[in-house]
């Protein structure tokens, strides 16, 4: 029998190396030993009951309860289909279940005319929670998370200047149908004297620092050889039957004026978009990506959500 001593004692293999550095052979604690056997039955319970191992083109289907979900076909019809027990299915089951139970208001909002929905609270809140996912979804990209645009890529969504209405029936118009906005280049059609003259009588419009003798030129320019005012109007205030910006209200879209701290900065801003125009303003349709329902939704949820609209 091994004596209290010897018990005490580290016990070692007996290879020894630089003297005294020796091999031990302390025994792994109970509860780590139990612990890694734990694991792998917990490893062979999965294997078995969950799709675990790859086997050619294949995989072990496990043996847990089939999943039912709702697949559509190429020609667009609605079929049930039932699978082994998959992340996937589990996803498609589970989303099948929120749009049942989304049915309903979704039916409501078809039925309901675009400026009463607003008027119902509990229909307000589908269109608040489901008009934020359809919103970060598809239109965050470009007018950003919270609707607030950015100069030189899409309008603000959040303030009262849209550049085609902002009314109920035009802002489904819009989210419909995309806009292909534009304006062309004076590159070559207004020198460049010229173009700096029609820059200073637009900074002048909305208050912004300006050359007093340049605006006066530019103004004519403008109203004359230039022919802005075919498009801005003769008020320069824009039209939204062509999407024509307001150059009067001190929001500006293409032309990052506000982000330039010297006068020089915001004539120039202006001039680059005088010369070269504006070839980014298209926002693409809608109407064959998201249903009716969902645009109707996402119409409201800019209008009065986001409390951009008029």
């Amino acid at each position: 029998m091994m004596s209290q001593e010897q018990k005490s004692t580290v016990q070692t293999t007996g290879h020894v190396w630089d003297d005294d550095l020796r091999e031990a052979t302390n025994p792994l604690p109970n509860w780590w030993l139990w612990t890694f056997y734990i694991t792998i039955i917990f490893a062979i319970v999965y294997w078995v009951l969950y799709p675990a191992w790859p086997i050619g083109k294949s995989f072990t289907k496990g043996m847990g309860n089939n999943i039912s979900y709702t697949a559509k076909t190429v020609d667009g019809k609605e079929v049930q289909k039932s699978t082994h027990w998959n992340m996937r299915a589990k996803l498609m089951a589970e989303m099948n279940e929120a749009q049942a139970a989304q049915q309903k208001y979704v039916a409501k909002v078809a039925a309901t005319p675009l400026a009463d929905v607003p008027k119902d609270a509990e229909l307000m809140q589908f269109v608040q929670s489901s008009g934020k996912t359809l919103f970060s979804d598809n239109c965050a990209a470009c007018h950003q998370a919270g609707g607030q645009g950015k100069v030189g890529m899409a309008p603000n969504l959040v303030d009262d200047s849209w550049i085609y209405g902002g009314s109920y029936e035009k802002i489904n118009e819009t989210i419909t149908n995309g806009r292909n906005g534009m304006m062309p280049a004076f590159h070559g059609v207004l020198t460049d004297e010229k173009i700096t003259q029609v820059a200073n009588y637009v900074l002048s419009l909305s208050g912004e620092p300006h050359n007093a003798e340049a605006a006066k030129a530019g103004d004519a320019i403008f109203h004359g050889e230039g022919g802005c005012l075919v498009c801005h109007g003769p008020d320069a205030k824009g039209n939204q039957d062509l999407g024509s910006a307001n150059l009067t209200d001190k929001i500006w879209l293409w032309a990052n004026v506000p982000a330039q701290s010297t006068p020089e900065g915001k004539l120039d801003e202006v001039r680059k978009v005088i010369t070269a125009g504006v070839s980014r303003g298209k926002m693409p349709t809608w109407g064959g990506r998201l249903s009716a329902e969902q645009i109707k939704v996402l119409t409201v949820y800019v209008h009065d959500v986001l409390g951009g609209g008029k």
